[in-house]
């Protein structure tokens, strides 16, 4: 990680009896702030706490000293020193005079976002969250620099108090190609996004610190032309973003929805709901919450629903070691309106995923299911190509895990067959967000809606006769054995297998999932050894469906059927 501060600029404009502790102090380094205060002795903020630097208070004399050495202050009470990125914040009093200081120091550090490249290369639009100071500018500034130089997009920054290019008409080498708008005064920053798009022909636009409805609005109008956006906003967690009316439309905003008396009763809530009103600004949620620790929100769309409809979500924690290395774990997250049962609320303590890569690589995808992490260097079109470029991590101790929506069946029925066979499946209330809809044979035929939501989104329809144990718990098993090998880890279907082995194997796979189980149809498989033949059916009677050898050696081929 490479860093540049600049920090001799900004200890130049400081009176002696300020600088010259500094310089001599072991922690210059790691600087967060110098605060000077009237009548206060002046005192210097680290990570590790603050520290006075002299005995001697700060007087009008001292101010005036560091005033006149830097440029005039905005509207917003910030000024910098040319051509750097560091920032002067004032305090005034009534009469409008200068009483205070807050010096923060400025720095390019570049390397800092490569726990995140794999979201900058997906083109998606990506919210940066975090309280003051813990990197977010930082964090933009290099993401403006990897995407104007390496990626070579028509990137343009809004630099509204000159904190991502620093102060000066020349902006700052820190963010490469990338073009900088300053902007006159704080409340026009919404008019400069909407002049940025017009005028200038922007692929990626970056603001700091969208703080208003105005500009909030603005974002969204950005992103509806289909120009990716890089924004950063106050607030430690999504939730919170969704509870601040300013701000909830970067997120796809909130309103109040009226349901049905059916409807309430089949979603088990009341009748007046918090719904998304629309699609969101930004696709990718980042929570900085210390500077090697982000939370990350894949796709806000679907967080948000599941906040609002009191689920779990899964969320990745990515970190970063001193050797650059980045792990990412997968686990789970209950917001505060969560309405779970206590015994699946339960069941998600402890769930966990866990997986690393190196710098060198990126990671090209993380299962709908969370049953691996697949790591590759390039790409993720033949994951098994080589195995020195890939890794497969395991990360469920379950072979799969599936939501299931009982309709007009006894839901503590439900959950008792679940625990007493420990069986890997979680109840939703929402058939939107499940994997199978287990209900009662008379009442399907009746509900057409629940039929279209099915076919839509390819969700098989479990009927029993009557919702009794012995019923559901055999449609219960059925699901599973239906479902067992769709999200087998990886790691044990090709463990101690060579190149040829995972390759007929992998075309098994693809023509079992993607052709014999969602379009019904049935296929022939490349023709064979015998041994590889042999490996393939084993692989069938996983997935529970049929198939057949035909033809002559050495051209006998597997025909795999539908169930």
């Amino acid at each position: 990680m490479l860093i540049a501060d600049d920090l001799d600029k900004l200890l130049e404009i400081l009176p002696d009896f300020v600088r010259n502790p500094l310089e001599q102090h072991k922690d210059r380094k790691a600087l967060i702030e110098v605060v000077m205060d009237l009548g206060r002795r002046p005192e210097a903020r680290f990570p590790s706490g603050p520290t006075y630097l002299s005995s001697r208070t700060i007087a009008w004399q001292d101010l005036d000293f560091c005033i006149r050495r830097i440029g005039n202050f905005s509207n917003d009470n910030r000024s910098g020193i040319e051509r750097t990125l560091h920032r002067i914040s004032s305090i005034r009093n009534r009469q409008g005079n200068i009483v205070g200081l807050t010096c923060r120091v400025g720095r390019a550090i570049f390397g800092t976002i490569s726990v995140i490249r794999d979201l900058l290369e997906r083109k998606d639009s990506i919210l940066l969250l975090g309280r003051p100071g813990v990197g977010k500018t930082t964090a933009v500034r290099e993401i403006a620099r990897i995407l104007a130089d390496e990626m070579e997009k028509r990137v343009v920054i809004i630099d509204t108090s000159n904190e991502i290019a620093g102060d000066g008409d020349i902006p700052h080498p820190a963010i490469g190609r990338a073009r900088r708008m300053q902007v006159v005064r704080p409340e026009l920053q919404h008019q400069v996004m909407i002049e940025a798009v017009e005028n200038h022909m922007p692929e990626v636009i970056i603001i700091d610190e969208i703080g208003t409805e105005l500009e909030a609005l603005a974002a969204r109008t950005i992103a509806e032309r289909g120009v990716q956006l890089v924004g950063t906003a106050h607030g430690n967690y999504l939730e919170s973003l969704i509870n601040n009316p300013l701000l909830a439309d970067l997120v796809g905003g909130i309103q109040y929805v009226t349901l049905g008396d059916d409807e309430a009763k089949r979603r088990g809530t009341q009748k007046s709901i918090l719904e998304r009103k629309a699609s969101p600004a930004f696709h990718v949620a980042i929570e900085i919450h210390e500077r090697n620790n982000w939370i990350v929100h894949e796709k806000v769309d679907q967080a948000v629903d599941q906040i609002l409809q009191g689920s779990f979500a899964l969320t990745q924690s990515r970190k970063t070691d001193q050797k650059g290395r980045v792990f990412i774990e997968c686990k789970q997250f209950i917001s505060n309106n969560s309405t779970l049962s206590k015994i699946s609320s339960k069941k998600l303590q402890n769930f966990s995923v866990r997986g690393s890569f190196n710098n060198s690589y990126s990671l090209s995808s993380v299962s709908n299911n969370y049953t691996d992490i697949y790591v590759s260097t390039k790409s993720s079109n033949n994951l098994l190509k080589s195995k020195k470029k890939t890794t497969i991590v395991p990360l469920a101790s379950y072979p799969c895990k599936m939501f299931i929506y009982p309709y007009f069946v006894n839901l503590q029925q439900v959950e008792a067959v679940i625990n007493t066979l420990n069986l890997p499946l979680f109840i939703t209330k929402d058939a939107m967000n499940a994997d199978a809809i287990l209900a009662l044979r008379s009442s399907v035929k009746q509900n057409n809606k629940l039929r279209s939501i099915a076919k839509t989104r390819n969700i098989t329809i479990y009927t029993i006769y009557s919702s009794t144990i012995p019923h559901i718990t055999h449609t219960l098993r059925k699901v599973l054995n239906l479902n067992l090998f769709s999200q087998i880890s990886c790691q044990q279907l090709y463990k101690n297998k060579n190149q040829e082995e995972i390759t007929a194997l992998e075309e098994a796979r693809e023509a079992i999932e993607k052709i014999v189980i969602e379009k019904k149809q049935i296929v022939e498989l490349l023709s064979c050894v015998a041994n590889l033949r042999k490996m393939q059916h084993h692989l069938v009677k996983l997935y529970n469906v049929k198939a057949r050898s035909f033809g002559e050696e050495p051209n006998r081929r597997l025909r795999i059927y539908p169930q």
